[in-house]
């Protein structure tokens, strides 16, 4: 029998589709999957620890969506994709249309939210690199999105013809051409954060934290000009926290 406490949580992205088994007191399972992997789901996330409902983040279209439907109706899990509120569990929406917020990043803030006390920068660095503004008071001000670091570098070796992808290292003044893409891939990351963390304290609400999350967190967060947190799984401890208030 399953347990009516017990969540399957999705978060699909455009690479990686993380989920986790939440019982309402802790993981119980937690795995990935590429995202063109999505058509089999069920098998990497088996009998999901008994959950009989799900509720998901898919930022990764409509045949991503699809495919998740079809694997929770497989396993007589009912499925609940969220969209993003005007206001939920303590935040409140600062977009004029709310809807149109990414539910990745609204289930991210929402978990900021309740993970830490006063203002702070909420950053998913992934594919893309999101960057938004969240009060003490739960109030998102609003975000920035751009190229996450690997997407960058891809693009300097898609889009010129002497400039190859080659792995280099993070150096303050790189000497090769490695080293230049790949630290300036970072430098415009944390410099994107230390934009927005000036213009919080513009508004008057500086931030002491950055919250991160993603992929690619670990590349910028020894870069930032503030304090910072990563937490692996900020859109699935979202998530658990939308389904535990259904």
């Amino acid at each position: 029998m399953g347990s009516e406490s017990t969540f399957l949580l999705i978060d699909a992205g455009n690479t990686r589709i993380k989920w986790g088994v939440h019982d309402g007191t802790g993981w119980r399972a937690r795995g990935a999957i590429a995202t063109a992997e999505s058509a089999g789901a069920a098998r990497a996330w088996g009998d999901a620890g008994g959950a009989r409902q799900a509720v998901a983040s898919n930022v990764a279209g409509a045949g991503v969506r699809a495919d998740l439907e079809l694997a929770c109706s497989g396993a007589n899990i009912r499925l609940h994709v969220i969209a993003s509120q005007p206001a939920q569990l303590g935040v409140t929406n600062g977009y004029r249309d709310p809807a149109q917020l990414g539910p990745d990043r609204w289930a991210a803030l929402i978990a900021a939210h309740h993970a830490a006390r006063g203002h702070k920068l909420v950053v998913n660095a992934g594919t893309a690199l999101t960057i938004d503004a969240l009060t003490d008071a739960g109030q998102f001000l609003g975000g920035v999105i751009v190229p996450g670091p690997a997407l960058m570098r891809r693009s300097l070796d898609r889009g010129t013809a002497g400039l190859r992808l080659t792995e280099g290292a993070f150096q303050d003044f790189p000497a090769s051409t490695p080293d230049a893409i790949t630290s300036g891939a970072i430098q415009a990351g944390a410099g994107a954060v230390g934009r927005m963390a000036e213009a919080m304290a513009r508004h008057g609400s500086p931030p002491g934290l950055v919250i991160l999350s993603g992929g690619a967190a670990g590349e910028i967060a020894p870069h930032l000009p503030i304090a910072h947190a990563i937490h692996e799984n900020l859109v699935l401890d979202g998530l658990a926290l939308i389904a535990r208030s259904r």
